[in-house]
């Protein structure tokens, strides 16, 4: 199978590669070449920016793939480029979504691939729908041959999976959890979510490549187990042998606090309970099974990034900001009741 991956080396692509260098697909990134250090042998690289058409054009004249998958495509014009890059040019085309554009808030916890598409909350997933409708569009009325995917909440061991947290990452709150600071949990803790292990994404996304019967279908793929928000934080400080300190704070009073886009990554997102049904992909792929449990890829996450100081980012401004929010809830009970 020849497969190209625009991009290729994120959270979820580059669990993919580094499955698929394991077989012996020919496999080739189209990217810049700033994050391909870590390669595994036997991949092509194809150097170019996919926003430069004209070259990315020339790059591929004489190419024809089995699949091509844009990972880095977020807004309708990047997949109309896409449609006249490769149309006629690959027997099956891959778009990331995700699962952030389902109803939102649900009218049912219980997630399936026919739950409806909105979000009024977030336009990150506003414009992953509009990208799906354009998608459809090009496969009723041209045959192109789309496949949708959507992603829930998928890590690595780069970092660690949380609810709240700054602009440079997770490492602040693990910070906080080490010196036993107060941790801000949204919610009431109590909602449940899903998070999936790359590793795991990858064996689901692999078996509905070059799969007849996944064209022109939309399907998530996640985990099957799911968590509250205290038990993931209670995971994570457990990986980092402390104590948690945990301070619910509601999520429509963090989003009117905080400067970055809460509204959408709580409101639209972490806030709401979901339960994802994975029927259709294991229909598509019978042999799918997420085989990490939470606990368990969560403590090789906080032990990778632990021998790898590089990934611990500090976050000063956040970690102010946690105090700030903390603060305020202490003085709003202490208003209230002295």
């Amino acid at each position: 199978m020849k497969v190209l991956f625009i991009g290729g080396t994120g959270t979820i692509s580059s669990a993919i590669t580094q499955q698929l260098a394991e077989t012996d697909c020919e496999l080739y990134l189209l990217n810049r070449g700033t994050r391909n250090s870590g390669l595994p042998d036997g991949v092509n690289i194809l150097q170019g920016d996919i926003n430069d058409e004209a070259a990315v054009a020339r790059l591929i004249e004489n190419m024809h793939f089995d699949v091509v998958a844009d990972f880095i495509a977020f807004h309708p014009e990047q997949l109309e480029r896409d449609y006249r890059l490769f149309n006629g040019k690959t027997k099956q085309f891959i778009f990331i979504s995700s699962a952030s554009a389902y109803q939102t808030p649900l009218s049912d916890y219980r997630v399936t691939e026919g739950t409806p598409l909105s979000n009024p909350y977030w336009e990150y997933s506003r414009n992953k729908i509009a990208c799906e409708e354009y998608l459809m569009k090009q496969y009723r009325d041209n045959g192109f041959p789309i496949t949708i995917v959507r992603p829930s909440h998928t890590y690595s061991e780069r970092s660690i999976p949380l609810g709240v947290h700054g602009s440079k990452g997770s490492w602040q709150v693990a910070k906080r959890m080490l010196e036993n600071k107060p941790v801000i949990i949204h919610g009431d803790g109590t909602s449940l979510w899903t998070m999936t292990h790359n590793s795991d994404f990858a064996k689901g996304f692999i078996g509905l490549m070059g799969n007849i019967h996944a064209i022109g279908e939309s399907v998530h793929i996640t985990s099957d187990e799911s968590v509250t928000w205290d038990q993931i934080y209670e995971i994570i400080a457990d990986a980092l042998g402390v104590k948690l300190n945990a301070v619910h704070v509601s999520s429509e009073f963090l989003a009117a606090c905080s400067s970055d886009d809460l509204r959408g990554s709580l409101l639209g997102d972490k806030a709401n309970t979901v339960v994802f049904d994975n029927s259709k992909l294991k229909r598509l792929v019978p042999e799918f099974v997420a085989t990490t449990r939470l606990d368990q890829g969560i403590k090789q996450t906080v032990q990778y990034i632990l021998a790898h100081p590089e990934l611990q980012l500090e976050d000063p401004e956040f970690d102010a900001w946690c105090d700030k929010v903390i603060g305020a809830l202490d003085s709003a009970v202490k208003a209230v009741t002295e």
